[in-house]
């Protein structure tokens, strides 16, 4: 391994964790690996190897202590990602998977919390990489969260304090850039409405130095009929998201 890799967490709830399946009317499955664009770290499970980028994308990867959905995870948007990423910049991506199922953002604050437990397994991967002469050229993230906070009614002023404590810390461990996908819609009976938290996110880029818009096509879904129950997707939809913020994060580093 003698080329340059950029190393990506992959950050957020339960549609970054990936609760993709299929359908007599969605029967895409997730996308095969480009050879050689990118492998997963697996800080938890197996932390002295690198393993071929593959779906369902951190499916081993749960701390009892922390970061933890045994059986939950069954296809994400990160291949996906990954093969769009690596067709833009042909720099290949070590990514690491830090995702948690309805978890709301006071939950990724760094006290003892899921934040906690993904700069741990950023820790992790810096070491290893270190260790085994592996460079890397840039460190990022991809961060897809905020449906809890929508059913929570979490206010737009909280929302946006406690991102930005966050990514301040994620920062200070080296976090270049955050990549931003947007939510969606809800799609149950019970009344929520995501519109304050999107529209939240969607300010995030224009305030806040080096949070970047990657894809905003989520909130297009429910209307296509891509939503599988009332907060996730087919595998289909993750794919297209994938792919679209892929591309847009690889055109926007080739541009730095």
């Amino acid at each position: 391994m003698e080329k340059e890799y950029d190393l990506f967490l992959f950050l957020g709830q339960s549609n970054m964790a990936g609760r993709g399946v299929t359908s007599p009317q969605w029967p895409e499955t997730a996308p095969a690996l480009t050879p050689g664009a990118g492998y997963e770290y697996r800080a938890v499970s197996d932390p002295g190897r690198l393993y071929p980028a593959s779906e369902p994308f951190g499916v081993h990867e749960n701390n009892p202590d922390g970061i933890c959905e045994p059986g939950m995870k069954t296809g994400s948007m990160v291949t996906a990602f990954i093969n769009a990423y690596y067709a833009r910049t042909k720099i290949p991506v070590i990514g690491v998977s830090a995702s948690k199922g309805g978890s709301a953002i006071g939950q990724w604050q760094g006290d003892g919390d899921y934040l906690s437990d993904a700069l741990m397994r950023l820790e992790r991967a810096e070491k290893f990489l270190k260790e085994q002469e592996i460079t890397v050229r840039h460190r990022y993230m991809l961060w897809c969260q905020g449906e809890t906070d929508g059913d929570l009614g979490t206010s737009p002023e909280d929302y946006k304090a406690r991102f930005t404590n966050m990514f301040s810390q994620l920062r200070e461990k080296g976090i270049e850039t955050c990549f931003l996908i947007a939510i969606g819609e809800y799609n149950g009976q019970k009344g929520f409405d995501y519109s304050d938290i999107r529209r939240t996110q969607l300010e995030l880029p224009k305030e806040l130095p080096d949070v970047v818009l990657v894809c905003d096509a989520f909130h297009t879904m429910r209307a296509r009929g891509l939503m599988k129950d009332d907060f996730h997707y087919y595998q289909a939809a993750y794919n297209e998201v994938g792919t679209m913020a892929g591309n847009a994060a690889g055109e926007f580093v080739r541009r730095v």
